[in-house]
């Protein structure tokens, strides 16, 4: 059948067969779509083309739902790759049990959760969710099935774990849980006017508190550079329960909005607000862990209100030695190009190092924003943020990207010609043949 699955960004635009998977033991399903290249498509939470395969056949996994083993007293889960990590939290947390690494948003399937090795905002505690998968199974085009582990088939593991689908179908995985206290988090919110009180506090919180993230105002120039938000939290005392219910279903928006209305008036008033809101040097809050880790989710469709162009998302990482320099070159750049973003999320990444060949997080300081899709000056920008990040030995997060040169690429994942090694011959992807080329 036709249809578009569009990411998160909805741009660029691909059109792509779609063969929905719909359980575990199956042989390998592209017979009927011979001289085709396939790709693995979970919910369609990257931003980019990482999750299209325009011309090409999307196999579409949400049909892989079920769960296959919960060892509630040791904390191992077993599921199959199209459960949501949303579904997974559902189960485990009653039971005192939650995800080690969890990105933000909860609506994205373990099989994207390891094709992207996603992080959270305890990176400098727990790493990627990558170390703390046990096994997966993954399935190749030649019906070959391999097991993969740190034990067993070590470079398939590697390779498939940051791989961005390109290695096979995962048909399932084991993930080792973390044992919580209870489902609530103590939070901490502090403002901070500068970059290098983000850089204190960070230091100081990194050390002290399970999870760190800052909120960046973007539109905030000259002096107020770099002012932002600085969030930390920990998980609540099992002594309280006041906090255990759940929060409720958000509002939807149920349609692509005809334009963009996210416009930088609008969102300087919202962060002007949201700033001189917080007038304690410390406000504090216990809540239940769902609107701490994802507060975005509670706006469904939030991606629809940027209008039928979409928008994009530009996360880099940066290494520490050149790091607030080179980020207020990056604002300084977008505030000259006219061009600031109208969310800014910053996070410092940890030492641990991920066992995927690929993996995008590495110790350093990570910066998201994003950008209303405005065509070929919003391309410019970008391709002058790669070069300011290039030129401070960082890289981009493929799973963000829709518009790096695939020269930039090289340099940012050198790693890239050995999961090609690794990729299956029938795999492809419209990020693949965009970085690859050349």
């Amino acid at each position: 059948m036709k249809k578009n699955h569009e990411s998160w960004g909805r741009t660029p635009k691909a059109r792509q067969s779609v063969i929905p998977l719909t359980w575990r033991h199956l042989d390998f399903p592209l017979s009927r779509e011979r001289g085709k290249t396939c790709l693995p498509f979970g919910n369609g939470r990257s931003y980019g083309d990482s999750c299209l395969n325009d011309g090409g056949v999307l196999l579409d996994a949400r049909g892989l739902d079920r769960f296959m083993d919960f060892d509630s007293l040791n904390g191992v889960i077993r599921c199959e790759a199209g459960v949501l990590l949303s579904e997974i939290l559902d189960l485990t947390v009653p039971l005192g049990w939650i995800l080690p690494v969890i990105p933000g948003t909860r609506l994205v399937t373990v099989g994207g959760a390891i094709a992207n090795d996603i992080h959270g905002k305890n990176h400098h505690r727990e790493g990627t969710f990558g170390r703390h998968l046990n096994c997966f199974e993954l399935l190749r085009s030649d019906n070959e099935r391999i097991m993969c582990s740190r034990d067993r088939n070590r470079e398939w593991f590697q390779a498939t774990i940051g791989g961005l689908g390109l290695t096979g179908i995962i048909l399932w995985a084991e993930i080792a849980l973390k044992r919580i206290p209870h489902p609530a988090i103590n939070s901490e919110t502090i403002p901070f006017q500068n970059l290098e009180e983000f850089f204190r506090l960070s230091e100081e919180s990194d050390a002290e508190f399970e999870y760190t993230v800052a909120w960046l105002d973007c539109l905030a120039g000259d002096e107020n550079r770099g002012r932002g938000l600085f969030i930390r939290g920990r998980h609540h005392d099992v002594s309280c329960i006041d906090s255990q219910k759940a929060p409720g279903t958000g509002l939807d928006i149920p349609l692509v909005m005809p334009r963009s209305l996210i416009n930088r008036p609008l969102v300087r008033v919202y962060n002007a607000l949201r700033y001189f809101k917080t007038k304690r040097p410390v406000s504090r809050s216990t809540m239940h862990y769902i609107p701490f880790f994802f507060p975005l989710d509670s706006l469904g469709h939030w991606n629809r209100l940027y209008g039928p162009e979409g928008f994009m998302q530009y996360q880099c990482v940066i290494p520490h030695r050149d790091g607030k320099e080179a980020l207020e070159e990056i604002l300084r750049t977008c505030e000259l190009e006219g061009m600031q973003s109208v969310l800014g999320i910053l996070k410092v990444f940890g030492p641990m190092k991920s066992p995927g060949l690929l993996s995008f997080p590495r110790p350093g300081i990570t910066l998201a924003m994003d950008f209303p899709n405005q065509g070929a000056s919003t391309l410019d920008l970008l391709e002058k943020l790669d070069r300011i990040v290039l030129a401070a030995r960082g890289a981009v997060y493929p799973a963000k990207d829709a518009c790096m040169s695939a020269a930039v690429f090289k340099r940012f994942f050198p790693n890239w010609e050995i999961l090609e090694r690794f990729r299956d011959p029938k795999f492809f992807s419209s990020f693949w043949r965009r970085v690859t080329k050349g």
